[in-house]
């Protein structure tokens, strides 16, 4: 029986995952990961770490990266909503520098695969939005990264008016106000890992 369904991003190895959802009277049930099936979809990783955030409405984080110990990662919303957005960082790939995003949401139970190679970010579209997310290797703050999320060369659209927020009123870390641009990235001899 297939349990997931892998779609393509248009950037190479950046799926989004759904799950076959059963649903009765009785409310839903779900698989939200196998590694057998995840090889069977072409997905043949190994994940190290679990992380879950919780977030007020209007929180940005990101767009973070390691620069050594890459992690790819399997992203997953339970409650609330976000904007998620990845960049592909990755200096021999055709599309560096592109940009997806897609709403994660509890609604519609979509999972966001990034391969290691990836900025992520995210925008918090409800108050107590939660963020579950598997890693492909363990947090190593000496190789912690990050690209600015507003970047003039990304240009990505992050819908603040759609949402009902705008730049003064999304919430950042001291951190991700002051990252590298794309352009510094670029020119550094950092290669992902």
């Amino acid at each position: 029986m297939i349990k997931f369904k892998k779609e393509k991003t248009g950037i190479s190895g950046l799926f989004i995952i759904e799950s076959i959802i059963f649903s009765d009277e009785r409310g839903f049930f779900m698989e939200t990961y196998s590694e057998r099936d995840f090889h069977d979809i072409g997905i043949n990783e190994k994940f190290v770490q679990d992380n879950h955030s919780k977030s007020k409405k209007g929180v940005l984080r990101g767009l973070h990266f390691q620069t050594s110990r890459a992690q790819g990662k399997l992203v997953r919303v339970t409650r609330g909503g976000v904007l998620d957005v990845v960049v592909d960082i990755r200096k021999d790939s055709t599309t560096f520098g592109n940009y997806y995003s897609v709403e994660l949401t509890e609604e519609n139970r979509r999972q966001l695969y990034i391969p290691a190679g990836f900025a992520h970010g995210y925008l918090t579209l409800q108050d107590d939005t939660e963020l579950l997310y598997k890693c492909t290797d363990y947090y190593a703050p000496e190789f912690d990264s990050g690209i600015l999320w507003e970047d003039e060369d990304l240009n990505i659209e992050w819908n603040l008016k759609k949402y009902g927020l705008c730049r003064e009123t999304i919430t950042l870390s001291e951190k991700d106000k002051n990252q590298q641009s794309l352009k510094e990235f670029k020119k550094s001899q950092v290669v992902i890992k």
